[in-house]
């Protein structure tokens, strides 16, 4: 069956950006602000405290990887941090490792972190059903995975952008699907950790075109429509259907960036019956006809060429 996982990644388009080590000793603390890109940070030795604005602190410990998608404001400390916060340099800036608190002896804690980037300009639509924190603990490769992003960003070699296009790619399913789904808010993970839900999201990625209907996934399922409906509301965060639009969208606003089809064409791949009924509701998803869309959207260029989200 399709992947929705997949398919979200590749509507994404994550692309890697900047990364780097960094390390502390003694008593530090340092505040990051709102930063709009996706963080992430593997933790390689010793401890710190994670404190993400509206959320309850976190004890990192060595081998813990965290992704932010959205990366709100946020702190790091030495767990037991009684000093003054300091204000975090630009997260862009270049250089050797990072140093936190007392600048001789050894590293009491090391990290390796950095941000990337979603190319797509929707993907706050599709960042918004993922938790704001993804702490996940015990899984080595993704610890070896941050490495291979960080030397390969080092490196000026041939294929570079390529290999990291797909390294960071990896690197995001591997800590969606190791996510701890069952104990995140409601949104995607959960949605990709139960059984049921996760069969219905797959029927829908598989066939976007089809006119499902709650019943008709429910059925599919296993489930009674209510039983289902409620499911599913309580572990993704919106209505079946009110999902199947929104990706159904997503994908309209992909095809009419690259406009190599026509609305009528469009309509079709995403399950309408004619162009019109196709730009009503876009309209009124989107807050503009699609043609509208697609005339901005070429005249602002590639995506690419925009610097991405």
């Amino acid at each position: 069956m399709t992947d929705p996982l997949e398919q979200i990644m590749r509507l994404l388009q994550p692309k890697a950006v900047f990364s780097k080590g960094i390390s502390g000793a003694g008593d530090w603390a340092v505040r990051y602000p709102a930063f709009k890109h996706p963080g992430f940070c593997a933790m390689t030795l010793g401890s710190c405290l994670l404190k993400v604005e509206g959320e309850a602190p976190v004890l990192l410990k060595e081998g813990d990887f965290v992704l932010l998608p959205a990366t709100p404001a946020f702190t790091m400390s030495s767990p037991d941090a009684s000093g003054r916060i300091v204000d975090a340099g630009s997260m862009t800036s270049p250089g050797e490792e990072v140093r936190h608190g007392r600048r001789d002896g050894p590293a009491e804690m090391r990290q390796f972190g950095g941000y990337f980037e979603f190319v797509s300009p929707d993907a706050a639509l599709l960042v918004s059903m993922l938790p704001r924190v993804i702490h996940i603990r015990e899984v080595p490769r993704l610890s070896r995975l941050v490495r291979l992003v960080g030397d390969e960003a080092g490196r000026d070699d041939v294929g570079r952008d390529l290999v990291l296009e797909r390294l960071v790619e990896i690197l995001l399913i591997e800590a969606l699907r190791a996510a701890p789904g069952a104990t995140a808010g409601p949104g995607l993970l959960r949605g990709l950790a139960d059984d049921r839900v996760v069969t219905a999201l797959r029927l829908m990625h598989g066939d976007i075109e089809r006119n499902w209907t709650a019943s008709e996934l429910a059925r599919n399922v296993g489930m009674s429509r209510s039983a289902f409906f409620d499911r599913f509301l309580r572990t993704v965060g919106m209505t079946p259907m009110d999902y199947l639009l929104t990706w159904r969208m997503a994908v309209a606003k992909s095809l009419l960036r690259a406009g190599r089809l026509s609305l009528a064409q469009i309509a079709g791949q995403i399950g309408y019956g004619s162009a019109s009924t196709f730009s009503t509701a876009f309209r009124r998803h989107v807050g503009e006809p699609p043609g509208q869309f697609m005339r901005r959207a070429m005249q602002a260029g590639p995506v690419e060429e925009r610097g991405g989200a």
